[in-house]
């Protein structure tokens, strides 16, 4: 089998179901449930699988030492505790690490996962007895998986033996007679395990003696004379193996536990639900991202022709070139929002990776914080979406560990001694705002203006004229810090930076707002990066612009009596409310006649209003944003530009710019 063609495949699935795993680890980390153990189990179980059949010993070994707790778990026979889920949480993050290693070319063995599977045994005890007594009253030890595999091959007709050698005196070369053992119970079957193991016979690391475990379809009496054949082996001694239960000490522990009917039961009742979750997965497929860009590609192409198309039958005004037009324009809105949705993601794909984070950054640092998603629903451009999660990390972590006190301050401070960390998203316009929120000690401006003052980022005239905001915006400059301590965290004048530079070259603006004693807030402002959508077309003296139509509430005609001045701005009453006025001709130079009455569109962020004062009103057009380049970006008011049926370029007015 040529595993390569199956590699995107498994490396999907493995990261849904560590993600999977991940979110029940901290359900049981919450309350303790038979359910959330089984639902690991299965994740488990499956990523061992997988990662066996195409080779990766190393991912199918850290899951088997985790299969292997968590049985102990799900049987009852131990009870999770806090060394078992710390344990968990770090063989996630090191499962992450292989499988990434795995997607560059490698195996997934450059992880040391040592310490880890060291822990899951001591969980364990070691590990998991079965045994059976020989003669010189030795015992000879299995882990249930190796027991497992006896039970399976039982049912295919084997039996097991422990088979016990014995060698001369005399003999002179312990290891090479071991192997010819070896080589002659080869022939009869199967060999499971040896005491010591194989490694310490091949170094002749034992006195005269092991013990093989054998699985074979042979009698004991034919094992016994092969294996006697062999020169200088003294004594064989072939008996039956059975395995015991479990000690009574650790039936002790499951007296509480659920009897086997109950869960039988359970299993059967969740039957028709497994089935419904494997026949909707079946009807899923994967596509290369590279083969959904070529389609939208094609896609703006026939956009920008349908409407030259319609504008020329406007023209032509025939009624049956019209109505196949209107036609062509039905299926294609149907056929624009299929390839729309192709690209679109819910950005949970990437909030579902920060409660682990959130858990593992607060215990290293000894805080208490309570993580709040909303709006993971929300859905973002999938290019966006790969870019954008390392950044939210760098802001979440120094939330944590700048924003959020310690618990014993929290509560001098008359706090609850946990903090809240609130990570939200919502569209506002043709944008998708991003929000970290924490309720710590916000932001010490006084501080950042030292600093800033100290490393020569800013002037003491520039100083003395800037806002509170503004002073804790410079925390996003180079090299700044205002932390005393170097640690693993922070203080070393890189990260935030590096956040600012990477969301603005996806298009994007972070700002903050922050109080003294209350908290801080991070917003970051994203374009939803689609090639197509809805806007209104304005005529602003002989040029055109687009206005979003996500982002229009209404629009009105307005007459020059109607303008008021409030705070040296132009507004305008707005059904009881003053809402401001941006005329688009001052803000990008445009000669135009003044009218007595001019439309206005009124646009909103949020709760906030802004009226856009424009010429004349086109209409609604479906159109296709493209990007000015690198030349002519940072332009403001300005997110991109369209091509319109005349073959005319239109600008498209970015609403967000103008509050």
């Amino acid at each position: 089998m040529d595993v390569n063609e199956y590699l995107g495949l498994f490396l999907d699935e493995s990261q849904e179901h560590i993600q999977s795993i991940n979110n029940q680890l901290l359900k049981l980390e919450q309350t303790a449930s038979a359910d959330v153990v089984q639902e690991i189990f299965r994740s488990a179980h499956t990523l061992k699988g997988m990662s066996s059949t195409m080779g990766y010993e190393s991912v199918a070994n850290l899951t088997h030492e985790m299969e292997s707790a968590l049985d102990l778990v799900r049987g009852g026979k131990k009870e999770s505790n806090q060394l078992l889920l710390d344990t968990m949480f770090s063989a996630m993050e090191q499962m992450e690490d292989m499988i990434a290693d795995i997607e560059n070319g490698g195996r997934g063995s450059n992880v040391d996962v040592s310490e880890t599977v060291a822990a899951f045994q001591s969980f364990i005890g070691g590990k998991e007895v079965v045994a059976v007594k020989s003669s010189d009253s030795s015992s000879f030890e299995v882990d249930l998986y190796t027991n497992s595999v006896i039970e399976q091959a039982k049912q295919s007709g084997f039996e097991a033996f422990q088979i016990h050698v014995k060698l001369s005196d005399a003999v002179v070369l312990k290891a090479a007679r071991a192997y010819m053992v070896f080589d002659r119970l080869q022939e009869l079957g199967e060999v499971v395990s040896t005491q010591p193991e194989t490694e310490e016979i091949e170094q002749e690391k034992f006195d005269l003696s092991f013990d093989v475990l054998f699985l074979s379809q042979e009698t004991a009496d034919d094992i016994e004379q092969a294996v006697a054949q062999v020169s200088e082996v003294e004594r064989v001694e072939v008996k039956a193996f059975t395995s015991t239960a479990v000690s009574a000490p650790e039936l002790a522990v499951t007296t509480e536990a659920p009897t086997p009917e109950p869960a039988k039961a359970k299993t059967e009742a969740e039957e028709p639900k497994e089935q419904a979750a494997a026949q909707a997965q079946a009807k899923t497929i994967r596509v290369n991202l590279e083969r959904i860009d070529r389609l939208m590609n094609l896609f703006e192409e026939f956009i920008i022709d349908r409407g030259r198309l319609e504008r020329l039958a406007d023209e032509v005004g025939q009624a049956e070139l019209n109505e196949t037009v209107e036609k062509i324009k039905r299926g294609t809105n149907e056929l624009q929002s299929l390839v729309l949705t192709l690209r679109m993601m819910p950005i949970e794909q990437v909030f579902n990776r920060f409660p682990r984070m959130v858990r593992s950054v607060a215990k290293d640092i000894h805080k208490k914080v309570q993580l709040d998603i909303s709006g993971a629903e929300t859905e973002l451009d999938r290019t966006v979406i790969d870019e954008i999660g390392d950044p939210l990390v760098h802001l979440i972590r120094n939330a944590i560990d700048h924003g959020i006190e310690r618990p014993e301050v929290r509560l001098q401070a008359g706090k609850p001694e946990q903090g809240m960390l609130a990570l939200r998203a919502y569209h506002g316009g043709n944008r998708v705002f991003i929000e970290i929120e924490d309720d710590g000690a916000g932001i010490n401006v006084d501080k950042v203006r030292a600093k800033a003052l100290e490393r020569g980022v800013i002037t003491s005239e520039e100083a003395g004229m800037m806002s509170e905001n503004e002073l804790a915006m410079l925390i996003f400059a180079p090299g700044f810090s205002t932390a005393d301590v170097v640690t693993d965290l922070s203080g070393r004048g890189v990260g935030l930076d590096v956040v600012k530079n990477k969301i603005e070259s996806l298009g994007g603006v972070v700002s903050l707002e922050t109080v003294a004693g209350q908290g801080t807030k991070f917003q970051v402002s994203l374009p939803l990066t689609l090639s197509i959508i809805s806007a209104m077309l304005v005529q602003v003296g002989d040029e055109s612009y687009a206005i979003p139509l996500s982002s229009i509430l209404e629009t009105t005609l307005l007459d020059e009596a109607d303008i008021l001045t409030a705070h040296r701005e132009r507004v305008f009453d707005f059904r009881g409310q003053l809402v401001p006025l941006v005329y688009l001709k001052e803000m990008f130079g445009i000669d135009s006649e003044t009218k007595s009455q001019f439309p206005v569109v009124v646009v909103r962020k949020g709760n906030k209003l802004v009226g856009v004062v424009v010429n004349d009103l086109i209409g609604q057009q479906e159109i296709v944003m493209k990007p000015l380049g690198t030349y002519l970006e940072g332009i403001p008011a300005i997110s991109g530009a369209t091509i319109l049926g005349d073959g005319r370029v239109a600008l498209i007015v970015d609403s967000n710019d103008l509050f």
